[in-house]
């Protein structure tokens, strides 16, 4: 058995946070504010206490896991989670708590914009700087210096200080530095963001090259089309707890899956005259039902089923859209459907105050069979989002003895949609009387 490059045992980080006993004030308390300013003023010896409370807060919580050489890891959870607070440690930036890291080999990070640069130096000097930080030979960044500037494309820039730089070339050249610099181990957040669509397709190219190189990615991303496309390993981390390690497309189901409905319906409001104050329109209950109008989260391939949505307005709202999105349980998107679609114009009207019922209709022998996953939205088109819930609910297209079942094969090799296409064929070559006589002749 190989012996892991990274190696983490009950890592934990505290933080300790202060913020003041009222976390808002009230008309009474603005008062007493502007007379305390104001004694202070006139007497400058007077000391006001400040009610402050320390809190402390853990980013991380006991994590312990193991990466292997060549690994490309993806790193998901939502905000808070303590992923970016991970890598930072990993990257030797911050110190932990508590617990033991153990890392084989040179580690280059891409964490912020402009990671490990100096402003005042020129992209060449850099360069080199983060060359030597990894340990490099002045005669080993020489050799790589030419790909990393036609990767990055700035040569007009080289010798300019990068404090001048636009975000977009600080991310270009600390990019193409900390991958073309031969590290065993790349660690990259979601800093890529700030490229344009091009370049972070040339970056994710670059890192699956360095994969399969053998050198090791980790990668932190809330894409999760990419992180698909790049990972085979997935740590999904909540509450700055591990939640699940392994292969990718598990790790994603399960991060999709956390918070949402799998009975085939949610309940979208709690307390709904709080939700009537802030929103002009909102969903009050979402479902799926089958062909025979029965609430279900598994559903046949062979048949049809619906989504039913309730919502109501509170008050009147111009050009309304309501919306799908259904994923796969590893979160690829698999289509989208406006109740405008068909109907254009018709349907983005004035819709009074009221409560509203709404439904769409999924056709049988449509999706493969499979877990997906249901998003609803209430919009404008390109103007405002009334409401949105995504990955709400969870449901199951299941396989009934169609004639897919004889392949044994998962949608992953298929595909996502069955569909019916119209074939054709024709002789070439040959008319249609060449055509008979040569295949009687040959039988």
């Amino acid at each position: 058995m190989s012996k892991p490059v990274i190696k983490v045992e009950n890592l934990s980080k505290k933080y300790v946070i202060q913020h003041q006993q009222d976390s808002y004030k009230t008309f009474r308390g603005a008062i007493t504010d502007a007379a305390k300013s104001l004694t202070k003023a006139i007497n400058p010896r007077h000391k006001e206490e400040a009610k402050l409370v320390r809190e402390e807060f853990w980013a991380l919580n006991d994590v312990s896991f193991e990466i292997q050489q060549g690994d490309r890891v993806g790193i998901i959870g939502r905000n808070g989670a303590g992923k970016s607070t991970l890598l930072k440690i990993l990257s030797r930036i911050t110190e932990p708590t508590s617990g033991k890291i153990r890392i084989s080999g040179r580690v280059a990070s891409l964490l912020e914009v402009g990671t490990g640069f100096h402003p005042e130096l020129t992209g060449r000097e850099n360069i080199f700087l983060n060359g030597a930080i990894l340990g490099m030979s002045k005669l080993e960044i020489q050799r790589k210096f030419d790909e990393i500037v036609d990767f990055a494309e700035i040569e007009k820039f080289l010798d300019t200080p990068v404090k001048r730089y636009s975000s977009g070339m600080y991310v270009r050249l600390a990019f193409a530095v900390a991958a073309h610099l031969e590290p065993e181990i790349l660690i990259v957040d979601e800093v890529l963001a700030v490229g344009d669509a091009q370049f972070q397709k040339k970056c994710l190219g670059k890192m699956e090259e360095v994969g399969k190189q053998g050198r090791t990615v980790l990668f932190v991303s809330h894409n999760m089309g990419t992180i698909t496309q790049l990972c085979t390993t997935g740590i999904y981390l909540a509450a700055g707890k591990v939640v699940q390690l392994g292969n990718i497309n598990s790790v994603i189901g399960k991060y999709l899956a956390q918070g949402s409905s799998n009975n085939g319906k949610m309940t979208l409001v709690n307390n709904i005259e709080q939700v009537r104050k802030k929103k002009k329109l909102f969903f009050k209950q979402v479902c799926l039902v089958n062909d025979e109008y029965v609430e279900s989260s598994e559903l046949d391939v062979r048949y049809p089923f619906y989504v039913k949505f309730d919502y109501e307005v509170t008050q009147p709202v111009n050009n309304v859209d309501l919306s799908i999105r259904i994923h796969t349980s590893d979160g690829i998107a698999v289509l989208t459907s406006n109740q405008s679609d068909n109907t254009y114009g018709e349907n983005l009207k004035t819709r009074n105050i009221g409560s509203y019922e709404a439904s769409i209709e999924i056709p049988g022998m449509f999706l493969m069979p499979g877990s997906y996953m249901l998003s609803i939205a209430a919009h404008e088109p390109m103007v405002e989002i009334f409401d949105i819930h995504e990955h709400i609910l969870l449901f199951t297209i299941t396989e009934t003895g169609t004639r897919y079942a004889k392949y044994n094969q998962s949608r992953e090799t298929i595909g996502i949609i069955i569909a019916n296409l119209p074939w054709s064929e024709s002789t070439k070559g040959l008319d249609k009387l060449d055509f008979v006589e040569t295949f009687s002749k040959s039988t």
